[in-house]
Order: C-alpha cells, then sequence, then structure tokens
C-alpha cells in the first residue's frame, strides 16, 4: 500500500465546512489537504440562506464582496398561515444604520463552493480520496482511502457531513431522525420572477413552505413536513409525486406558490429525511480527540428551521482558522525563544471547541424547537402561532443570526 505524508493538516470533506476551513487555514498562513470522496466539486444543492453571521465569515474569508454581486438582499420577512391563508407576521429585514448591521440573501450554493475553492492554492483538494477508515500510529493519524492508498498527517478535520467517518471514530453517537422530511426547489425566470427581495414563509397545518430569491430571476423553494402521509413522495425519490405533494399539502393554498412550485423542472427538485445531532452530544461529548476535530453538518448537523446550517459552518471555518493560527504563532514565538510549543494544535483545537460548543448547543435546539412550533397542527397551537408565535420566532431567528464569528487577523510567515 501506498503510503503518503502530503500534508500536517488533512480536511476530510469538499463541502462548504471543508472549504472554507481550508481558506481560513490558508488565510493565517496554515497549508491544508482537503479529501473529496467525489470526482468533483459538490456544486449540487439549490439555494443557501445566507444570514448576517454567514456574510460575516464571509467577509473574514475574503469572498464576501464577490458573493453579494451575485445575490439579492431581503427587504422584508413575511409569515402567512396555512390554514386561513392570512399574514400573521411581517417584518422589514432594512438595516436601521449601516448595511453591514443587517444582512441576508439566498445565495446559489455552487456560487459558494466555486468562489471559495476558486481561492485555494493549486493542488489543495484532491478529489476521488474517500475516507473508509482512520488508524493511529503514535503521533500520527492513518486516513485509509477507499482506493487503497493511506495518508499520513498530524491534524485530522472532519468535515464529511452528518454520516461523518471521522465522528464516528471520535466515538460521537449517530444523528438522531428527526421524523420530518424536507422536498427542496430552484426554478428560474428568465424574464424576471417578480416576487421581490422578500422571505416569505407559509406555515401550519403539519408544514412549513418557504420561499426565497436568490436574485431578480430565480427563486429557491424548499417544504418541510412530519412525514405521516409522504411514503410515496420520497420512497422512490421521484421529482414529480413530490412535486404533486407540496402542491397537494401547501402549494395549492396560494396562487402564488403554486405557480412557483408548478415552474419548477422535475431535475431541479429533491427531497431527504432531516436528521440532527443531539445537542447533549455536543455538549457533553469530545468533540476534540487529540488532533482531531469536526466541523459543518459533521459536527452540528441541525434541522433547516432557523437556516442556520450552512451559516454556523462557515463561523466553524472562521474560529477554527483564527484559534490555531494563534496557536502555531505563539509557539513558534515561543520556540525562536527558546521555549516549547510541540502540543500547540491540540490546544488551538481545544479553544475552538470551547468557543464552539454552547453556540451550536443553543443553534441545533433552538432549529428543532422552532420546527415543532412552525409545523404542529392542532386549534390551539394554530391560534398561537398566527397571533402570537409567528413573530416570536421570526425574533428568534434574527437574534440567533447576528452572531460575530470575529476576523482572521493572524498570518504566519
Amino acid at each position: 500500500m501506498e503510503i503518503l505524508n502530503e500534508s500536517i493538516i488533512v480536511i476530510v470533506g469538499a463541502g462548504i465546512a471543508g472549504l472554507s476551513t481550508s481558506l481560513a487555514l490558508h488565510r493565517v498562513g496554515l497549508k491544508s489537504l482537503v479529501l473529496e470522496s467525489s470526482g468533483s466539486l459538490r456544486t449540487t444543492g439549490f439555494g443557501l440562506a445566507t444570514w448576517t453571521n454567514a456574510w460575516r465569515a464571509l467577509d473574514a474569508l475574503g469572498v464576501g464582496n464577490a458573493l453579494r454581486q451575485k445575490s439579492l438582499q431581503f427587504s422584508r420577512f413575511e409569515v402567512f398561515s396555512v390554514k386561513s391563508g392570512k399574514l400573521c407576521a411581517e417584518l422589514s429585514l432594512k438595516p436601521n444604520e449601516k448595511p453591514e448591521d443587517y444582512d441576508s440573501r439566498c445565495l446559489r450554493r455552487s456560487l459558494m463552493i466555486e468562489a471559495i475553492a476558486k481561492e485555494l492554492p493549486q493542488g489543495t483538494i484532491r478529489l476521488s480520496s474517500k475516507v473508509v477508515s482512520i488508524q493511529e500510529s503514535g503521533p500520527y493519524k492513518l486516513l485509509h482511502l477507499l482506493d487503497g492508498c493511506i495518508i499520513k498527517c498530524k491534524v485530522v478535520i472532519g468535515a464529511d457531513g452528518i454520516n461523518s467517518v471521522v465522528a464516528k471514530w471520535m466515538g460521537l453517537e449517530k444523528p438522531v431522525d428527526a421524523k420530518r422530511s424536507a422536498i427542496r426547489g430552484y426554478v428560474e425566470f428568465p424574464e424576471g420572477s417578480g416576487f421581490g427581495a422578500k422571505f416569505r414563509l407559509h406555515l401550519g397545518g403539519g408544514v412549513r413552505l418557504g420561499i426565497l430569491p436568490c436574485d431578480d430571476k430565480s427563486l429557491y423553494w424548499f417544504c418541510t413536513f412530519t412525514p405521516a402521509d409522504v411514503h410515496y413522495a420520497l420512497v422512490d425519490q421521484d421529482p414529480m409525486k413530490m412535486k404533486q405533494f407540496v402542491l397537494d399539502k401547501a402549494a395549492k393554498r396560494f396562487k402564488e406558490a403554486t405557480d412557483i412550485v408548478e415552474r419548477t423542472s422535475p431535475e431541479n427538485i429533491s427531497g431527504a429525511r432531516l436528521s440532527f445531532r443531539s445537542p447533549w452530544n455536543v455538549l457533553f461529548g469530545d468533540i476534540v480527540k487529540g488532533n482531531v476535530c469536526l466541523v459543518g453538518d459533521a459536527l452540528h448537523a441541525m434541522t433547516p428551521d432557523i437556516g442556520e446550517g450552512g451559516c454556523s459552518a462557515l463561523e466553524d471555518s472562521v474560529v477554527l482558522g483564527r484559534c490555531l493560527g494563534e496557536a502555531v504563532s505563539k509557539a513558534a514565538a515561543a520556540a525562536a525563544g527558546g521555549g516549547g510549543g510541540e502540543d500547540c494544535v491540540e490546544k488551538g483545537l481545544r479553544k475552538y471547541a470551547k468557543e464552539r460548543r454552547w453556540r451550536v448547543f443553543d443553534l441545533i435546539t433552538t432549529s428543532y424547537v422552532v420546527g415543532l412550533v412552525q409545523e404542529r397542527n392542532g386549534d390551539v397551537i394554530t391560534v398561537l402561532r398566527d397571533y402570537w408565535l409567528a413573530k416570536r420566532t421570526i425574533r428568534t431567528m434574527l437574534k440567533r443570526a447576528h452572531f460575530d464569528c470575529g476576523k482572521l487577523i493572524t498570518k504566519l510567515n
């Protein structure tokens, strides 16, 4: 078997979490190797809600301004009742003072992946490199790949999603089935959608239907629901069945939503069961093991109810890049002065875990609770949601989105 010693830091997974973490490390002067299981970058997927915290992270990574040119900033958040069809909450998203005080958009996932990958040094990403197991070898880790190759490294960062091989090796529990599902779609309007710069939600009756503009000519929509009667729609991943399910459950009550879903091509519809990492597993589990840690869904998979999955992954990358950059920089200074610093990486990872543990616990928990409130059926919860909880849950989402992950200021020589 071929054993390669290619990098001190290896990141498993080239999704948003993996690529942004590699870029954060690059910005502070640390080289990394990103292993991607597929033969190309995973640019599939549709829209991604990007709240203020995400744009702060993208700015720290140096790609925020370029991506803003390709997206539309929301000016309004509207919530309608699925049962009555009435508007039950609305909130202006326009910043009160400076534009950076609040920034919310929906960005095509492919645009974000491509923008981040473009900033990485050539040779950073290694495709067709699926990690199947991890082995300890003294201070090193041996990553066994599906093709038989073994990569030797000192630091492993798991960014390999909800079914993470790295998380399993660390001993974290399997993600929990949320007993809910989601169907997502993307549709383009060459002549212009006319939808406007608003985020619209339809809630109640066991469903949650959202519509977000990516730009003036494209819309992203999602429908999450409790899958009591959805077996036929998801079991064979038939996009036409999923489309009809969304129309029957929610969209047919609203002409605008019906037109949008009807116009969506089958190839732009996908569905999946929802899972999440137990918040107690994050709070009390060992999310750093030696020189191994997790970012993104591998660490904190959550339901999509507050739109923080991708945003929090971007936060992870900046915090981890800063913690490792500062730790290595201090160790280098100590070594130059005759001191030690051999365990600097683990110290940096522990600092990262300390900063992120409570934040992601809060996001996972809030997302789950908000999802229950928004979808739950019943006369009492419907009245409460329509007249009080709808606006309160919007403010809860916006409060979580105002988080600042900080800057990347360290640059190693």
